[in-house]
Parts: structure tokens; sequence; C-alpha cells
């Protein structure tokens, strides 16, 4: 589903050229689910944007589903994105003037999809939402807010979930609910799971996780089967 060679970082400073990631290398099949990990600064989220095609690396190759994202321009990558690939934030990303149904509903619509309020009240009812599909943003809890977003993106039906700390907004309890959706939706629908966290316990869930240690990858090590 996911193959990565040599994918390598640059960007130029002040002080010179600066090395975010440095030869990564990684296959990632589908259903299966990936974490990873380490600290602040060690080019996780800049990995993360790689694999989806919303960054590009400085060498090296992405290759989703059999297509190569990295020789693709722009456009061509939101093509990908828009046929495989869901997305779940730290910070939600709901728009504010929108309803819950209504941020949910809005990515189905731009594709075309004919029964999308259907889908999307489907998808907040699975969530526990039944009763919060008018609420604004502002209205919502951020464990629902979180909600939200996980129903936007499996209502989309990826086939790879990409999830940047989806619950590092979130207190540990409420965290540990919206974890426990996320594997649960996901193992329903069978998606390929990749997550950045630095929590070592949601890490231990995924059946695989790969440590990034200043922009090296220093283990890829198996984990559980959730």
């Amino acid at each position: 589903m996911i193959d990565v060679s040599n994918i390598s970082k640059q960007v130029s400073t002040s002080e010179g050229t600066l090395c975010i990631l440095d030869q990564i290398n990684l296959s990632v099949k589908a259903g299966e689910t990936l974490a990873i990990i380490g600290s602040s600064g060690s080019g996780k989220s800049t990995l993360l944007g790689i694999l989806a095609g919303l960054d590009t690396p400085s060498s090296g190759t992405v290759m989703i589903g059999g297509q190569d994202i990295t020789a693709m321009d722009e456009e061509g990558r939101a093509a990908v994105r828009a046929g495989h690939v869901g997305f779940v934030f730290q910070s939600f990303h709901l728009l504010p003037g929108l309803t819950a149904l209504e941020n949910v509903a809005l990515p189905l619509e731009l594709q075309g999809v004919s029964d999308a309020l259907k889908t999307a009240e489907h998808y907040l009812q699975r969530v526990g939402l039944a009763a919060r599909v008018t609420h604004y943003p502002r209205q919502l809890s951020g464990g629902e807010q979180q909600r939200v977003a996980l129903a936007r993106a499996f209502a989309c039906r990826p086939t790879i979930l990409f999830a940047d700390e989806p619950t590092g907004n979130l207190d540990t309890g409420t965290g540990e609910k919206i974890n426990d959706l996320l594997f649960a939706l996901n193992e329903e629908e069978g998606t390929t799971l990749v997550l950045v966290t630095h929590e070592k316990n949601l890490a231990a869930r995924c059946q695989r996780t790969l440590e990034l240690q200043a922009g090296r990858q220093i283990a890829l090590t198996n984990g559980s089967q959730h």
C-alpha cells in the first residue's frame, strides 16, 4: 500500500543545510497499523506529510497504491489524496461556520457523492454524536470535535488514514476514548492507519512502530495486533 525508498529531506537555513529526514525506508501493507514515534524535532510530522503527499522530499520515492507520488505535481498528489487518503489532525480543522453534519458532508459533496448528508449522518451516529449533528464546532467539546473529525475522515472511505497526534489536545480520559474509537473504526473499515504520536501506550496498539531520532530511522519494531 505504501512503499518508501531512501526518503531524505533537507532545508536551507541561515546557518547552513538542516537535515530533517535521512534515508528513511519503509513498507506498509494494506490494512496495517503503524505508529511513528520519536522526540520533538525528530522528523515525525515531516515524514507523515511526505507519506501523505502534503510535502515533498529532497530525494527518494513514495509509492501509494503503486503510484509514485514523488514524481507528481501538486495536482497529481491532490488527486491521489482525494482517492485514497483521510486525515485526522491534533487541532481538528473543522470549519467554524458549518454544523457537525455539514463538516462531515462537505468532502463527500466535493467528491460528488449523491447521498452525502445521509452518509455523514451515519458516521456521526457511529462516533456517538447523533444528538449533535446540528451543533457548530464552538458548541462542542474538544473530544466531540475530534469525533466529528474522525467521522469526516472515515466517511470518505479512505484506503489510508494519516493521524498526526490525534489526541494531543485532549485530556487523558477523553483521549483514551478517542483512541478506542479510532481503532474500532479502523478495524471495521479495514483502513491502513499511519499515526504520529508521543504516547507509548497508543503506539503499542499498532502492529508496528517506527522510531525516529534526529531524522534517522533507529528502530522498526512489531507491536500488538490490537
